[in-house]
């Protein structure tokens, strides 16, 4: 029998639990370091169950390299991480969970249940399984002299953790009540480190609708159409709501069209709401409709739009009076104007853009200034649209960071 003393068992302090910080806590507790993940909100992976409520999109189908282009500005830094864990990875690690996925008409990777409990349970299990601890209620303060973080617990009272090291996990600022609040912004711009301000990304922006259309059509759907804003085309749906726009079609525009409002205090997108056919076949068959129907009769047999999309069109020529001539109501039907006024709130936006620069963020997901605190997920300064390029980058960047603690602390990865 060996007299050699034992290595203690290096610990990890993770603060944040939706799924950066516990597939990193995953990835940490399989090397057999002692891991313990934070929270101040009672329950765990809640932004997680609310992007569940749509039908879980885990990641995208599409190739790898069209997938990194999503990722505009970040897609070079997100690169590296996301090839370590492509999509297929992900897919692989929720079969292995018992939760098979499925690649729907659009792309979209789902579980088969097309629900976010069923696995998260089967992941705490697992994580429970590996001995990883979790504090709840248990809300971050920031540092203390020697980087340690501080809480202040459920009972009011306030301590310090000691680890060998730490990850930041804490999400951004998009859905609040859900946990990520984007407290960690000030916290750490005091520590020197940089911040870039945090704004709502896959947001709906506000239109000033006419009170006639806003109260008869907010929640109806407008399927079948492409927005032009810019160069940029793409096609999808989009929502009618109260207060302007919603829905994927918009998200996926909403980091340039975010930009102009802030530039120039507004944006104008041009929505196609034919977008399988060309201006002048448009107008041969609204012309060849009987002149004694009524207007929306005729651009429903002609351009088959819904009465949400005729109306749309009065909104766009700013009155009830549309063209008389086909060929100007064509043009009008493949480039309705919409003024567009501002976003909703932090409090609405579906995730957020800015965060934690990469500037100071080295190879290993360390922050430069902060020695031994590592950071991964929706806080660091990237962005994408729906479509499962959130989930799959939070996951990629939490497994980057586990690694990155296992450089650091000169550890094998189990």
């Amino acid at each position: 029998m060996s007299n050699e003393p034992t290595s203690p068992t290096r610990s990890v302090t993770i603060i944040g639990a939706g799924p950066a910080g516990l597939i990193a806590a995953e990835t940490l507790a399989k090397a057999g370091l002692a891991v313990t993940v934070h929270d101040r909100m009672p329950s765990v992976g809640r932004k997680l169950l609310m992007a569940g409520r749509g039908g879980l999109n885990l990641t995208h189908s599409e190739p790898l390299e069209a997938f990194l282009n999503r990722y505009g500005a970040a897609s070079e830094r997100l690169r590296p991480l996301i090839e370590a864990f492509p999509p297929s990875a992900l897919r692989d690690w929720a079969e292995g969970l018992g939760q098979p996925t499925f690649v729907g008409s659009s792309g979209r990777v789902f579980p088969t249940s097309l629900k976010a409990s069923p696995l998260l349970r089967a992941w705490l299990r697992r994580l429970d399984e590996l001995g990883v601890r979790f504090v709840l209620r248990d809300d971050w303060q920031g540092f203390d002299a020697d980087r340690n973080p501080m809480f202040r617990h459920a009972d009011g009272t306030t301590g310090t953790v000691e680890a060998d090291a730490t990850l930041l996990a804490l999400g951004g600022a998009s859905w609040p009540r859900l946990g990520s609040n984007g407290a960690f912004s000030d916290i750490l711009w005091e520590r020197g480190v940089d911040v870039t301000p945090l704004r709502p990304a896959n947001v709906g922006f506000r239109v000033a609708w006419s009170e006639i259309f806003r109260s008869r059509f907010a929640g109806h759907p407008l399927k079948t159409l492409a927005i032009r804003f810019g160069e940029t085309t793409l096609r999808g749906e989009a929502m009618i709501t109260v207060y302007g726009l919603e829905g994927g079609v918009v998200y996926a525009l909403s980091a340039p069209l975010r930009d102009a409002i802030a530039r120039d205090g507004a944006a104008t997108v041009q929505f196609d709401l034919a977008p399988g056919r060309k201006a002048d076949e448009l107008a041969a068959r609204i012309a060849a409709q009987k002149p004694s129907q009524s207007l929306s009769n005729r651009l429903r047999k002609a351009a088959h739009l819904s009465p949400v999309a005729i109306n749309l069109l009065r909104e766009g020529a700013g009155g009830p009076m549309l063209p008389a001539e086909a060929e100007a109501l064509a043009a009008l039907i493949k480039a309705v104007p919409i003024r567009l006024t501002g976003t909703e709130g932090l409090e609405r936006a579906i995730s957020t853009a800015g965060g934690v620069a990469w500037s100071g963020i080295d190879e290993n997901m360390m922050l430069k200034g902060l020695p031994g605190v590592f950071v991964a997920g929706e806080m660091i300064d990237w962005e994408a649209p729906t479509g499962g390029y959130l989930l799959q980058a939070s996951f990629a960047t939490g497994i980057a960071a586990a690694r990155g603690i296992f450089a650091r602390l000169g550890i094998a990865e189990g």
